[in-house]
């Protein structure tokens, strides 16, 4: 395989490239309370750096692999992630770990991960490929079932455990249907049956167990959890909805927005390395990691951070709309959408408009599976940038070619 430098995309490196930078900074400030707990910064915060060096080069290398090698494994990866998803939901099983009562991480070799990290990635590029292959209108029938289907088959053990997640992955099927011109009878019909079973399991959880202070048990114990964060948020009034509860529940609502107000007094912040709340909100630098951005780098800072997200998303629409792969220019828009449809929902609810879903910043919240998994969504979307950069290259050589080889044509 031959490598060609001269073609790499400039601008998805430079978004990378800044966005690593932005995660080093947010890394520094939002970790005391890990550097307090393990007494040094070189633990947490060097094993961070260590996963920012490994996606840096594992990008590198991925953008120079073909995109029809890629959508090879995008198969075999489905299948192995997908077994390790509906491991978590073996009782007693000794692979998975549980934290915070969520079994969402799976333990192989001394390495700990998100099997529904790469479920998520593996999913998109089947997707992405399957819907590729419509020719026909019969076609369209055809593969949308049989992305539901698979779809559905990932998402049924991610929910067990992560509701939010299976509801993003849900969201990006879904433009991926829109992209390849599904007919609307088929993807609203989904929608519709999607929000009545949800609507139908909230009842069922809030009259069922919540309202009787029950808990649930099974596969979707969970359950009762989502349902409380979902009434703390649209149900209780302004006026309890920031004040501690007995039990605090709702501690890191609270503090993050008083981190945002602090953020809020001045366009700046309070600059970087002066947070306060980041001693007293709970993985601060996790989920709620936007939070310490703005308070130290105010409304200024905030917005940056959302123009960075979308300039993905608009760089990847302007890749596609060039490109003549249709599985290349699907598995791109996906992958940009779930970047930032991830990072617009982690901001939505450090902000407080969104209940408390566990939605990591994309390539800045502490996270080792969440890093390497984005950065080889930008190693992908940089390879299909390349070959359509080196497919046009080629287009113009041929034309060139046969120009030079044109008979001349005189008149006498």
């Amino acid at each position: 395989m031959k490598l060609n430098f001269k073609n790499i995309d400039r601008t998805f490196w430079g978004l990378f490239i800044i966005l690593i930078v932005v995660a080093i900074i947010a890394l520094f400030s939002a970790s005391s309370t890990l550097v307090y707990m393990h007494h040094s910064a070189l633990g947490p915060i060097g094993q961070q750096m260590l996963f920012i060096v490994l996606g840096v080069i594992a990008a590198y290398g991925i953008q120079f692999v073909p995109t029809y090698w890629v959508r090879f494994g995008g198969y075999l990866l489905l299948g192995i992630s997908t077994l390790l998803v509906y491991s978590t939901m073996i009782p007693g099983n000794p692979m998975v770990v549980s934290i915070n009562g969520a079994a969402r991480w799976v333990h192989i070799a001394g390495i700990t991960f998100q099997p529904s990290e790469l479920a998520k990635l593996s999913l998109i590029i089947v997707v992405a490929d399957q819907l590729a292959r419509i020719r026909s209108e019969a076609d369209k029938q055809k593969y949308f079932y049989r992305t539901l289907i698979i779809s559905g088959i990932v998402m049924l053990p991610i929910m067990a455990s992560n509701l939010s997640t299976a509801v993003l992955i849900g969201l990006i099927v879904f433009c991926l249907w829109i992209l390849a011109r599904i007919p609307w009878k088929y993807t609203l019909s989904v929608v519709g049956i999607a929000v009545l079973v949800l609507g139908l399991g909230y009842a069922i959880v809030e009259f069922g167990f919540v309202q009787h202070d029950k808990e649930m048990k099974g596969p979707f114990k969970r359950a009762t959890t989502w349902v409380k964060r979902i009434d703390r948020h649209f149900v209780e009034d302004n006026g309890s909805k920031y004040q501690l509860n007995e039990d605090q529940t709702n501690i890191q609502e609270v503090y993050a927005a008083v981190a945002i107000a602090r953020g809020g007094v001045s366009p700046i912040g309070v600059l970087p390395g002066n947070s306060k709340e980041r001693d007293y909100l709970p993985l601060a630098f996790a989920d709620y990691i936007f939070a310490i951005i703005v308070e130290e780098s105010g409304v200024i800072g905030a917005g940056f951070l959302i123009f960075l997200y979308l300039a993905i998303l608009f760089r990847a629409c302007n890749v596609s709309s060039r490109y003549s792969d249709m599985p290349a220019m699907l598995m791109t828009m996906g992958l940009a959408l779930m970047i930032t449809c991830q990072a617009l929902i982690s901001m939505l609810v450090a902000v407080g408009l969104g209940p408390v879903t566990g939605q990591p910043l994309p390539l800045i919240s502490r996270g080792g599976t969440s890093v390497l998994i984005t950065s080889i969504y930008f190693g992908i979307m940089m390879g299909v940038s390349r070959e359509q950069i080196e497919l046009r290259e080629r287009v113009e050589e041929i034309r060139e070619e046969s120009a030079e080889d044109a008979p001349i044509v005189t008149l006498e």
